[in-house]
């Protein structure tokens, strides 16, 4: 008998994107799964490297768009590190800022994961889900516009800091969020865990072992599936995580199930974060100053010529990084992201790479598939949690 081979997107409305997948069959068991990428790519890193260390930023939002602030925390936390070397004394930047930072990471892994597992129940053909999450979904997002004024690509933490104070209001409203979103979070689960349908289709589907998801650099819930815990925020704690009481979720069986368990346990954990770091703000300043990595306060600008020319500079010009390099990493929501840069005695980054968990994940797509039928690629698709704007760049 012949074996088929079939082409899966890139148009597809499972694809998460623009993912192109040429399926070699036998019959309907999968044989071989070969990804194809490079439709949405846009250079990003060569981009970068004309930019400014300020004007770089909002690339990071459009990587992986949907957990956009933790991609601005991981590349504000590289500047800082690659700025602070070239500093004969120790910075760090201020307590309050690094609290809203950890707030809105967390709130970044709430939309992530409500994102991931209501649109892979829907892959899988599970609409209700879907329909309930996306509604709190958007309340998360009226978070991100209160304190940026954009939804999405919010631009909101930067280096030396955050862009902005919290408005007046928003712990309360974040608070209030919490306590209701949880009973959520378990009408959710009453829906899917016990589903038989839903376990039908993601139990025993897509097995890792442990050395499987280390021999192919897993991380995130595909790691942790595995039982292995390592999570950056524990490991190599950063903005003050250490400080923080939460459980590594990990699995036993790393199937598709499994780490639907894991992505809606962490969503339990990012709410204790969320609650601890609103009880650990304190009146204080949200960016470093006196160094020129952040521009003067624009109530100044108005009042103080020199500050208004500071100002005008640090937007058109710049800050200039002495030739030093710096790598710094995150618990991104879909695993380490990393960014990796090296300065030049310019106000422009002279190189920029970027680790993306995504573009990890899709080569093991191939050993996840293998053997299952047809209709499972679409669940292990939506199990990788593919987001195209971070595997292409």
């Amino acid at each position: 008998m012949k074996n088929f081979t079939l082409n899966f997107g890139p148009q597809h409305p499972a694809a998460h994107g623009v993912l192109r997948l040429i399926v070699e069959l036998d019959g309907e068991t999968v044989l071989r799964v070969e990804p194809h990428i490079g439709l949405l790519h846009r250079g990003t890193e060569k981009l970068i490297e004309s930019k400014t260390y300020t004007q770089a930023l909002p690339y990071f939002d459009r990587l992986d768009y949907v957990s956009m602030q933790a991609q601005e925390h991981a590349y504000s936390l590289a500047v800082e590190k690659l700025y602070f070397n070239t500093l004969e004394t120790s910075i760090s930047i201020p307590e309050r800022a690094a609290v809203i930072r950890i707030l809105f990471s967390e709130i970044t892994r709430l939309l992530n994961h409500i994102m991931a597992t209501t649109t892979h129940a829907m892959d899988v053909g599970a609409l209700t889900p879907f329909l309930w999450a996306f509604e709190e979904r958007e309340k998360l997002m009226e978070f991100y516009e209160r304190v940026s004024g954009a939804r999405m690509h919010s631009a909101y933490i930067r280096p030396g800091g955050v862009s902005y104070d919290l408005p007046i209001g928003i712990s309360d409203d974040i608070y209030k969020f919490i306590l209701q979103y949880r009973k959520r979070l378990e009408e959710i689960e009453d829906m899917l865990i016990n589903n038989r349908i839903w376990k039908q289709r993601l139990v025993d589907v897509g097995i890792v072992s442990a050395e499987q998801a280390l021999n192919y650099a897993f991380t995130g819930p595909l790691l942790r599936g595995a039982g292995i815990p390592y999570d950056i925020r524990k490991i190599y704690p950063y903005d003050g995580y250490d400080k923080y009481n939460f459980k590594i979720v990990i699995g036993e069986e790393n199937n598709s199930y499994t780490r639907f368990i894991i992505r809606m346990k962490e969503m339990y954990e990012s709410l204790e974060i969320i609650e601890q770091a609103l009880n650990n703000l304190r009146p204080g300043l949200i960016k470093i100053e006196g160094l020129n990595l952040n521009s003067p306060d624009r109530a100044l600008i108005k009042k103080d010529m020199e500050s208004c020319i500071s100002h005008f500079k640090f937007f058109s010009e710049g800050f200039v990084i002495p030739a030093n390099e710096a790598y710094a990493f995150v618990e991104a929501p879909k695993g380490e992201f990393g960014v990796y840069l090296k300065s030049n005695d310019t106000a422009k980054p002279y190189r920029c790479s970027i680790k993306a968990p995504g573009f990890l994940h899709l080569q093991g797509l191939n050993m996840m598939c293998k053997d299952h039928l047809l209709a499972d690629v679409v669940t292990l698709i939506g199990t990788q949690d593919i987001v195209f704007g971070e595997v292409d760049r």
